[in-house]
């Protein structure tokens, strides 16, 4: 479903500027195949808490260690698609900011998400208990109001731009 949102965003901001439409469907895009991939540890989780015969050979705790490894390598996986998560915030913020017809204000808040995620990434992989602190449960917000105040005035006032429109219906 996510490979729908920025097609449909390119749509819309492709006549804003070009490049920065295809940069930001290029970086959306990139995530998707990495969740996907990721999704693999939380199968092989499952696999092993089915309790199939050929796993009887292993000691419970062993179990339970390489349960608790593939939810790190998952957790992991979710760290590194953060960065793509992070970095199509940036062009789709600044197609926002330019578009004239959507508030500059969500483009801001977009913009600064995408350095949230960066930072957040950057934080979590130098600073072993990053999660602890305080700022990483701010650090992403910026992105979270971008994004639901975009899908918000979308919902509620559309695109009022007759010119808009029109290019669109094209």
């Amino acid at each position: 479903a996510f490979t729908l949102l920025p097609l449909a965003l390119y749509k819309l901001l492709k006549n804003v500027n070009g490049s920065y439409a295809k940069l930001m469907v290029i970086l959306a895009l990139i995530s998707v195949p990495i969740s996907f991939i990721n999704l693999q540890n939380k199968l092989s989780v499952l696999t092993i808490i089915e309790g199939a015969d050929y796993l009887k050979i292993y000691k419970a705790e062993e179990l339970q260690a390489q349960v608790m490894m593939l939810l790190k390598n998952y957790n992991n996986g979710i760290l590194i698609v953060q960065i793509f998560w992070g970095l199509w915030l940036y062009p789709f913020g600044y197609l926002v900011y330019k578009s004239g017809f959507l508030p500059k204000i969500l483009g801001i808040f977009l913009m600064l998400g995408c350095l949230g995620y960066v930072l957040n990434v950057l934080g979590r992989i130098v600073i072993p208990e990053f999660s602890s602190y305080p700022i990483s449960g701010y650090i992403t917000l910026p992105a979270s109001i971008g994004e639901i105040g975009i899908c918000i005035w979308l919902l509620m006032v559309g695109v009022k731009n007759k010119s808009i429109n029109h290019n669109h219906q094209n």
